[in-house]
């Protein structure tokens, strides 16, 4: 009977002593969970071109900010200058058509030292782009008639497009960031409307101001 006392007790204290050197299983990716959480929108004016032209582009975008370091929401934008259609290129005969451009779809941001009054940004928009050509006359033409025949493109095409950026970002205040940047946006598979892949893709400066809890 003392025999299998001594047994036992000897095979629980050696449970626990290997208890008490276990360790967690080492990882490539640690997971510690939401510690801290809030979100942000973004005002932005792009300086671009498209077609070999100026354009100017604002967007929007803004989304749930996960440990001050993970912003993940939607974004969108689009021109509001007039580029021109070359004559061959022209859908409908008009006075002064231009084109349109927009962007739409996930917007994703990498924050690196998020509590730091300067630090930077990495940042990524993919989803879909369209164009469509339109008559711009309405806009400049202050005797413009509207009961006459308003001719307007309405057959937008739309392909894919991803948009990588990064920012330099300045805490100005605790619920306020400027971040001017630089993003390249790359069209995929872009037809109709005169304008190709390349026509559309090109690099973009932006001024940024960011209102939110960080």
């Amino acid at each position: 009977m003392k025999k299998i006392i001594l047994s036992i007790t000897c095979f629980f204290s050696l449970i626990v002593a290997t208890g008490s050197f276990a360790q967690d299983n080492q990882t490539i990716f640690r997971s510690d969970g939401i510690r801290k959480s809030g979100g942000y929108v973004a005002l932005s004016n792009k300086f671009t071109k498209i077609n070999g032209h100026y354009a100017n582009m604002p967007e929007f975008y803004g989304g749930w900010f996960i440990n001050q370091k993970f912003m993940i929401g939607v974004g969108a934008a689009a021109t509001t200058n007039h580029i021109p259609v070359a004559l061959a290129d022209q859908n409908f005969p008009g006075n002064k058509v231009t084109y349109q451009y927009g962007q739409l779809g996930l917007m994703t941001e990498y924050v690196v030292a998020s509590t730091r009054r300067v630090h930077f940004n990495v940042n990524l928009l993919t989803g879909t782009g369209f164009t469509l050509q339109y008559d711009r006359r309405e806009i400049d033409d202050w005797d413009w008639d509207s009961d006459r025949d308003d001719r307007y493109e309405d057959d937008a095409k739309f392909f894919f497009v991803m948009e990588p950026g990064v920012q330099v970002e300045f805490n100005l205040l605790k619920w306020m960031r400027f971040s001017p940047g630089v993003s390249y946006r790359k069209a995929f598979n872009a037809k109709g409307n005169g304008l190709t892949d390349s026509d559309l893709s090109n690099i973009s400066y932006n001024v940024t101001l960011k209102f939110g809890i960080f």
